[in-house]
């Protein structure tokens, strides 16, 4: 019996758990059997495998070969075992066991010419083996700028099998980690583009210093969209340790690029109102893809003509709206990812939707009908809605609103301002503090919660909804400086929840 070994990583969803492959060969009739709960991409690799190793002027063995991959309950998927598979067939049928073999975590396709293709998932599978302790990482060289992310590991990029077998026999050397540059800043949208608005560029500001859910409504062409696309200039970077949980999850949905693969800025999701669950929240067979609300971790998800998406749909966000994640089940297991997003929502008044409001044609049922697709428990997450009124002629022709580096410097001083409040609960924005925190360790005072109480007295709010309205007059009260949210602060807040309320 000739035994070969080489090791691997599975990934389901963002986590990475090491692969164990042993390559068998014994007497008996040519044949190649892949056991370990394979799926249809990582049978076909038994061809990839065999056409790589002939072409790279290598033997295939022509005798019984079994290919196993532990744990034998895990199940496996896609192709970036293949070159785990070749490099423990090649052991086996030299009869050697390459010492490189045994500390190093192998990752890449393989083409039927014997190149070394480049693969999704990459960077968590390198968190992973680094978690695990291994020395060293074999990645496809186009995936050398994602692998090289991460510190604390030998990153080694491979371009064919003939090299990686050339490298493990000691004649030769593998490309090495690269400088990662870092993404220049390309967007040119500047909030002192939008005209007028002044309650809505208000309550974009808000959402920025606190990491609020918004929702516009108005007449086509009002500047919901432009106001939306440049929320995320006034956000600020991405910490080290955020830049890489969204890059991870970039990297499961293929999105990185090959040159910039570091994600430093928080990403702006726009899907097509069109899209169905699996598109928003994830899914796919086997395991579970990330969807727009994970790729829109630590940054903003638009979703432009709300009242159009499926109902299905938008109920679909309420669990990543509360608890900032998304568990998918699927028939090989459990993905979890990350959601914890702002979620801009904008939407036309009616159908009809005519510049002028007072041109409207739609009978009240019809418009009660529009919005009334978003429901109530859905709404309740949001913090801000704003009715955005059609612009005058005396609008353009007068003064330039403030630029986005104006707001931004603001916004940041807010966020600092939270960042330090809220340090003994482990938070950093106030959309994040948990309400008994609020309400007990952070109370205001009887005059400050004056409108709060009187609110929850007609029943015009909900308990969460009191709890989000604290959470924006903190925000308001970090805008303006101040140590505590006045009852000015706590009214405005109030003000915010109900002024764009569908009727």
């Amino acid at each position: 019996m000739t035994l070969g070994r080489a090791y691997s990583i599975a990934v389901a969803g963002l986590n990475g758990e090491v692969v164990e492959i042993e390559a068998d060969i014994t007497s008996g009739l040519p044949g190649v059997h892949l056991v370990g709960l394979p799926d249809a991409a990582l049978q076909e690799s038994r061809d990839r495998v065999r056409s790589a190793i002939i072409n790279s002027d290598s033997e295939w063995p022509q005798s019984r070969l079994v290919l196993a991959l532990s744990p034998a309950t895990l199940p496996k998927m896609g192709s970036v075992y293949d070159i785990a598979l070749a490099c423990a067939v090649l052991a086996a049928g030299l009869k050697k066991q390459w010492s490189q073999l045994d500390k190093t975590v192998l990752l890449g396709e393989l083409a039927l010419d014997g190149r070394v293709r480049p693969v999704r998932g990459v960077l968590p599978a390198v968190m992973a083996a680094r978690r695990e302790g291994w020395p060293s990482v074999v990645v496809p060289v186009e995936n050398l700028p994602e692998a090289s992310l991460i510190d604390g590991i030998e990153v080694l990029g491979a371009r064919t099998l003939r090299q990686l077998k050339a490298w493990l026999g000691g004649s030769t050397k593998l490309s090495g980690r690269v400088e990662v540059q870092t993404p220049e800043d390309e967007s040119t949208a500047d909030l002192a583009d939008v005209v007028g608005q002044t309650q809505a560029r208000y309550a974009v500001e808000v959402a920025a210093a606190g990491g609020h859910h918004l929702m516009l409504t108005g007449p086509p062409g009002i500047g919901k969209t432009m106001l939306a696309q440049r929320l995320p200039g006034l956000l600020p970077p991405l910490s080290h340790d955020e830049s890489l949980e969204v890059t991870a999850i970039h990297s499961v949905a293929g999105l990185l690029s090959e040159s910039t693969p570091l994600i430093t800025r928080p990403p702006f999701v726009a899907p097509h109102h069109t899209s169905s669950v699996a598109a928003m929240v994830g899914g796919g067979a086997g395991m579970a893809r990330p969807g727009a609300v994970s790729r829109a971790h630590r940054g903003v998800l638009f979703l432009d003509e709300c009242a159009e998406i499926g109902v299905s749909v938008m109920e679909a966000l309420r669990t990543p709206l509360e608890e900032g994640e998304i568990r998918l089940a699927r028939r090989d297991g459990v993905a979890r990812y990350p959601a914890r997003f702002q979620l801009i929502m904008a939407a036309n008044p009616c159908p009809c939707a005519p510049a002028a409001p007072q041109d409207c044609i739609c009978p009240g049922g019809i418009k009660r009908r529009y919005l009334g697709k978003l429901s109530g428990p859905l709404l309740d997450r949001v913090d801000l809605r704003v009715a955005m009124n059609p612009v005058r002629a005396g609008a353009l022709a007068g003064e330039v609103g403030e630029s986005t580096a104006v707001v931004r410097a603001r916004v940041a001083a807010a966020r600092e301002a939270a960042a330090q409040r809220w340090s003994v609960v482990g938070v950093r924005t106030n959309a994040e503090v948990p309400g008994p925190v609020l309400r007990r360790s952070f109370r205001l005072s009887r005059e400050a919660m004056a409108p709060l109480r009187s609110a929850l007295d007609n029943g015009a709010v909900s308990v969460r909804g009191a709890d989000r309205s604290l959470r924006v007059a903190w925000s308001l009260a970090d805008l303006s400086g101040r140590d505590s949210p006045s009852r000015e602060d706590v009214a405005t807040a109030l003000s915010f929840r109900q002024s764009g309320a569908p009727r």
